[in-house]
């Protein structure tokens, strides 16, 4: 990983109030091939992550607690669950539909899936669209939660790898803009990604724009 201080003075003035002391980084995880700015390092934590047809992928959850403020990435890797699927239904005896690979079903589905986590939560959804990160496709959603707190959410999938940003704010505190702005990909040789047109996880990816930059030591 790499953190690296933020020392442009357009990034200082999207902050206001406590947020405005704190000294955001830029972090790289070269494990989970993600850039994204964070206020200070974040602790990370394995997980086991339940999906929408019932099993369990192993993932990160990347957070920093900042006050009454919160701020973690979620990325699930995927790629297991195509072999896990299989095994399951292996020599599967039953009806047709007990016995179907749900493989493609789960990863095609992951992003919706997890904003549907989001939508049955007891908070109010003020915003659900699509979005998209250097032409990465993926969700965004806004919720007000019963607390008046807001949650920004952005979820993404690359490569078999879903990534969902969460930046929980108090009512009185400024959207998390410094979160997700810089949020970004790596290749597994350490190259930034961006792409030309539209990218779609499972389907060819599209040309990529020239190099963006490189991790340290890459």
């Amino acid at each position: 990983m790499r953190l690296r201080p933020l020392v442009a003075a357009a990034l200082i003035l999207l902050m206001s109030g406590p947020a405005a002391a704190q000294s955001w980084v830029e972090y790289t995880s070269r494990e989970d091939f993600f850039i994204v700015n964070f206020p200070g390092e974040p602790t990370v934590k394995d997980i086991a992550y339940p999906t929408e047809f019932g099993i369990n992928l192993p993932g990160r959850v990347y957070s920093v607690q900042d006050g009454s403020n919160r701020y973690s990435i979620t990325v699930v890797d995927y790629a297991p669950g195509e072999r896990i699927h299989a095994d399951r239904v292996r020599n599967c005896q039953g009806y047709p539909d007990t016995c179907t690979n749900r493989w493609l079903n789960d990863v095609r589905g992951a992003l919706d899936y997890a904003a549907s986590k989001y939508i049955q939560r007891d908070g109010r959804v003020t915003y659900y669209a699509f979005a998209d990160s250097d032409r990465v496709e993926g969700r965004r959603l806004q919720l007000t939660n019963a607390d008046e707190s807001r949650t920004f959410v952005a979820i993404y999938m690359h490569q078999n790898r879903l990534y969902i940003l969460d930046g929980t704010v108090s009512a009185s505190a400024p959207p998390p803009a410094l979160f997700q702005q810089n949020f970004g990909f790596f290749d597994k040789d350490g190259v930034r990604v961006r792409y030309r047109t539209l990218y779609s996880n499972l389907y060819p990816p599209p040309p990529r724009e020239e190099t963006r930059g490189r991790l340290a030591g890459c």
